[in-house]
């Protein structure tokens, strides 16, 4: 048997800032281009990345994992539907750079949103999930997320229908 030691540098999630948006952006455009837990094929360029930060971060809905000195994951919340009779329910989207995946960066995002979201004063927070995602929906379920429906074949991507998988999370008691 051979016991390997892992060197895990110290995750800090903070507040993301407009000068984080580039990190985010290459993050989130990775997600786009290799994934199917962002259900588009549309990347992101650094205008449009920049207006998308704006308001998440004039809502103060976004956060980010910093290791080592580096962006290595963020996660935001923005309205579920637009409509004003959802606008104490929230959706949540993490991501992790790849590299930093299986380190509890997801887990230490997802905490500290929900969080922000309870101090806010929302009421519930939604997350969507591809349903063969296991390991994003073992996350959301350690958080006290409860499935609520499966969407079949909400989506599509890569040339094929992928089901939706809904959770929630109330936020207030």
């Amino acid at each position: 048997m051979v016991t390997i030691y892992e060197k895990r540098e110290v995750v800090r999630v903070r507040p993301a800032t407009a000068a984080d948006g580039e990190a985010i952006r290459v993050i989130r455009n990775h997600a786009v281009a290799t994934s199917t837990a962002l259900w588009t094929d549309t990347r992101q360029s650094p205008a449009d990345a920049a207006v998308w930060l704006a308001v998440h971060l004039a809502r103060g809905s976004a956060l980010v994992a910093e290791s080592g000195g580096e962006v290595v994951g963020f996660a935001v919340y923005g309205p579920w539907r637009d409509l004003d009779g959802y606008r104490h329910t929230v959706e949540n989207s993490v991501y992790v750079r790849e590299d930093s995946q299986g380190l509890g960066v997801g887990g230490a995002l997802l905490g500290a949103l929900v969080e922000a979201a309870r101090g806010a004063g929302h009421h519930s927070m939604i997350a969507g999930i591809e349903s063969g995602n296991a390991t994003s929906v073992r996350l959301h379920r350690r958080f006290g997320f409860t499935e609520v429906g499966t969407v079949r074949e909400a989506g599509l991507k890569f040339g094929r229908w992928f089901d939706l998988t809904l959770m929630r999370l109330a936020l207030e008691d």
